[in-house]
Order: structure tokens, then sequence, then C-alpha cells
């Protein structure tokens, strides 16, 4: 049985480790900004890149991992993408996002997904297919 002491300090532990998850929910980077600044600053996007990241660049026959050497900027945000052409997707919690635009039985599918890290929005994952 737990004596008072203990219970003491397990309701402090409890309210200090809410608090801490209250402040880095407030302290986190903003998506939105994050994702049009992300689009706009080619040097921005290359420093949310910790290289290599999952996904893969798949050129008719030709599969290669993502580096610094070959990585394409990103410039067209998924609301962007021309939905007469493309089916597009984007889903969106607390702490990632992902956004998918292909052209249906043609062997052209993007994916992308970011990921909050330390308070701050990364890209995480790339594929970029086109054969």
């Amino acid at each position: 049985m737990l004596n008072r002491i203990q219970l003491l300090f397990l309701s402090l532990l409890f309210i200090n480790c809410n608090s801490n998850t209250a402040e880095k929910a407030r302290s986190s980077e903003n998506f939105d900004s994050f994702y049009e600044k992300f689009h706009r600053d080619s040097i921005f996007q290359l420093s949310r890149i910790k290289f290599p990241i999952e996904g893969k660049k798949i050129q008719e026959f030709k599969k290669e991992g993502w580096s610094s050497k070959n990585w394409e900027v990103l410039r067209s945000k998924i609301s962007d993408v021309d939905t007469t052409k493309f089916k597009i997707s984007a889903i969106k919690t607390d702490s990632t996002f992902i956004e998918k635009c292909y052209i249906p039985n043609s062997g052209f599918y993007t994916e992308y997904r970011f990921k909050l890290i330390d308070g701050k929005w990364n890209l995480v994952y790339a594929l970029d297919q086109n054969i």
C-alpha cells in the first residue's frame, strides 16, 4: 500500500509530465508556416531534410536512394496540384503530414511524409516514381 509520501511524489511526477507535454505542444512549430517556407526557400528545405531519408527515386528501371546530391527541390504544394489531372490525398495529425499524388494507371506516383521532431517539422520520407 502506498504511503502519503509516495502518493505525493507520484502526483508531482504526473503533474510535471503533463506540463512538459503541454509546453512541447505550445512550443512546436506551426505546420502551415513551415510548409509554405519549405516550398518557397530551397536552403530552408535542405535544412529540414536529414539525409539519407527513407524512400526512393524511381525513374524507368533505375532506383536510387535520396542524398543531398540527387535531391530535387520541391516547389509545388499539394494544394497547388491540378486535380483534374492528378489524384491527391493529404493526411495530417499533430505530429505527421503525409501527402500523395498520382495519375491512375500511369506509373506516376509521389509520396512525401513530414514528421514533427523536437518541435520542428522535417521531411522524413520521399518516394518519386515515374515508370
